[in-house]
């Protein structure tokens, strides 16, 4: 359960615009008090006040995919996704300051130039020596909760983040695919995620 009281900082609603013209308005907040002291955000889409089980997902920030475009991962097509189903159900979008899986940006192109030695995305944290996912849904679980939402449907393949957040208190009623954005760039890597850490990704059986 969770320990800290987080409370809202700053509420501003910010129209936003993706690159492929997608526009949808979110209502962004801040919040003092996350355990982890990071600058997390909430992002409330479409009609999120009159959800009695919001669409969330809790998505960890990538630089090189979501804002360079980066096709080694999947992180910028399903940031562009979730917008867009979360707007149309309801919810709440969390942009959680965990880039690398936790291990920072520097970090990661250090794994990354691992994995070009033939490591895989989880091989190359440990050799950096790191752990596989040092990610913690605490703050996530605690922005829910001051938002009044912790009974949720998650919008993500990670079963450890329902796990996470389940143990903290958010009620997971569903946890929701999000779609496969394969390409020849990251096949190896969401086969990795599939097979090492039970993500639920559907992969064409070549892959």
């Amino acid at each position: 359960m969770i320990g800290v009281t987080a409370q809202v900082r700053t509420r501003v609603t910010v129209p936003l615009r993706f690159p492929d013209g997608y526009s949808t308005t979110a209502d962004v907040f801040t919040f003092t008090g996350l355990a982890d002291g990071r600058e997390h955000l909430a992002l409330g889409l479409g009609d999120w006040q009159n959800t009695t089980s919001p669409l969330v997902r809790p998505h960890s920030e990538c630089l090189t995919g979501d804002v360079f475009g980066s096709e080694r991962c999947d992180c910028g097509p399903q940031l562009r996704e979730a917008a867009e189903r979360i707007t149309e159900a309801g919810g709440f979008l969390l942009y959680l300051r965990q880039e690398g899986r936790g291990i920072g940006l520097y970090a990661k192109l250090d794994a990354y130039a691992l994995q070009d030695s033939g490591l895989d995305t989880y091989q190359a944290n440990l050799a950096l020596g790191r752990g596989e996912d040092e990610r913690d849904y605490t703050a996530a679980a605690q922005m829910l909760t001051t938002l009044g939402a912790d009974r949720i449907r998650l919008l993500s393949n990670n079963p450890d983040k329902a796990a996470q957040l389940a143990a903290l208190g958010v009620q997971v009623l569903d946890q929701v695919p999000t779609g496969v954005h394969l390409s020849a760039a990251n096949a190896r890597y969401l086969t990795t995620k599939r097979d090492h850490t039970a993500h639920t990704i559907n992969l064409p059986s070549a892959a």
